[in-house]
């Protein structure tokens, strides 16, 4: 067991996250591994439907572009990256990594996909039950993705093999940070108090700057310095899978007691078991200290034995959102902008649009506020948005057809009105045994 601690650097929160922060992360926060963590639960969905159309596509389109900016001053420093963003093919993510390496000059880095969590034949003609609604699997029509959630152990096997760079496609976010510990310390995946412990650490850093202040501000309430270069956060582990958490001096953002605890119970449900592949954490005994100007200790945490099944996020079209937009300013906006979505709503039931869960609001006043309170000062400007689903796409396109017919058939002053089709790459969540699920690495060599 590696008596020293290792410092892990969270470089990214999410697919379109910043670059900057990440480099920042390699060349001054002395880290040992640098993770990215880069897929929401309809991302891989859509990442596969990419993969139909090109063959070598279905990763994240950034990756080439985070390693570009970050893998000369990794290798330099000897920081192993591990990353989530093969998405729907980590293996032609580490082939296009492994070719950006040698266009770099970075010859003989070794680069490992992690797969497995495709279980789209396990799934489809299947009746598992789902677990965020009725029904099960079978009722899905159009299913094209299914992706367990995998654990920390193939990153860790990963890494043991040599890897500097890992790129998995579904883990849980937590995993992609547990991994590197697991490696680095030589823990057991049986010791659940000591996993649960570092599922800890895991999901503090998984959403990147949210636990620096980005997201956690409030203007007025929440003050966070520096947003415009936030900085990104670091855990220095140590082998009890307690940790101090940290931030490279003179960047912006805040770590603070207050946004530590908010990240703490970000997405967990209950707090008390929070079910991950690799066990089923208790963050009820978490306890943070404040050591110093951006330096929190967390400690505590214990864990109980894995689920024997897996999470999958099954992805399936569900149709099409047909959405209209148009502006209204100056006396009487809303009343016009009111006006406005009653002819739309007439018009679509005089013409016999096939159209379902039809919404009329004004963004800026009850788009978002579905109280129903009154503003306090009626707008001078407002902007109608009439959105509906529909079954195909010429049937969600006669909302924005008639939003735009408002131009001369409904009240003056109406302007910048715009109409948009988009497909509904909808996602429902299962179950499935962990028996079942069979991950694999190989590994490519620049």
């Amino acid at each position: 067991m590696r008596p020293e601690p290792i410092r892990i650097g969270a470089g990214a929160g999410f697919a379109g996250d910043r670059i900057e922060p990440a480099l920042e992360l390699v060349e001054q926060g002395d880290l040992d591994f640098l993770v990215f963590e880069c897929l929401a639960e309809r991302t891989i969905a859509a990442a596969q439907q990419l993969r139909q159309s090109d063959p070598h596509g279905g990763f994240d389109p950034l990756l080439l572009e985070r390693m570009r900016r970050v893998l000369p001053a990794a290798r330099a420093r000897g920081v192993r990256i591990v990353t989530n963003a093969g998405a729907a093919n980590p293996v032609g993510a580490a082939h296009a990594v492994a070719a950006l390496a040698r266009d770099m000059g970075l010859q003989g880095l070794r680069i490992a996909a992690v797969t497995g969590d495709d279980v789209l034949d396990l799934v489809r003609g299947a009746e598992h039950p789902l677990i965020d609604r009725p029904g099960t699997s079978a009722d899905l029509a159009r299913i094209v993705s299914a992706n367990a959630y995998l654990g920390a152990g193939p990153i860790a096997d990963a890494l043991a093999q040599g890897a500097e760079v890992v790129i998995t496609g579904r883990v849980g976010d937590p995993a992609l940070f547990v991994g590197p510990m697991v490696h680095a310390f030589g823990w057991s995946l049986d010791d659940a108090p000591l996993i649960g412990r570092a599922t800890v650490i895991g999901h503090l850093l998984e959403c990147a700057g949210q636990l620096t202040g980005g997201y956690f501000a409030d203007d007025g309430r929440k003050q966070v310095p520096g947003l415009a270069r936030l900085g990104f956060p670091f855990a220095e582990v140590s082998a009890d899978a307690s940790a101090v958490l940290g931030k490279v001096a003179g960047s912006g953002g805040a770590l603070t007691l207050a946004s530590c605890k908010e990240q703490l119970l970000y997405e967990i449900l209950d707090p008390g078991a929070y079910a991950q592949a690799d066990v089923v954490a208790d963050f009820r005994s978490v306890r943070f200290a404040e050591l110093g100007p951006d330096r929190i200790a967390v400690s505590g945490g214990d864990g109980r034995q894995r689920p024997d099944a897996l999470k999958v996020s099954i992805g399936y079209d569900d149709g099409f959102i047909g959405e209209g937009q148009i502006s209204y300013a100056g006396p009487g906006a809303v009343g016009r902008a009111r006006l406005a979505a009653a002819i739309v709503e007439e018009r679509l039931a005089i013409i016999g649009a096939p159209v379902t869960e039809l919404r009329s609001t004004l963004i800026g006043l009850d788009s978002v506020d579905r109280t129903g309170r009154p503003p306090e000062v009626d707008p001078r400007e407002v902007r109608l948005r009439v959105v509906g689903r529909a079954a195909t796409a010429e049937a969600a396109a006669l909302i924005g057809r008639e939003v735009e017919a408002l131009y001369t058939n409904g009240p003056f002053g109406g302007g910048g009105a715009t109409a948009a089709v988009r497909p509904v790459l909808a996602v429902a969540s299962t179950l499935i045994p962990a028996a079942q699920v069979r991950p694999a690495i190989t590994l490519v060599e620049a």
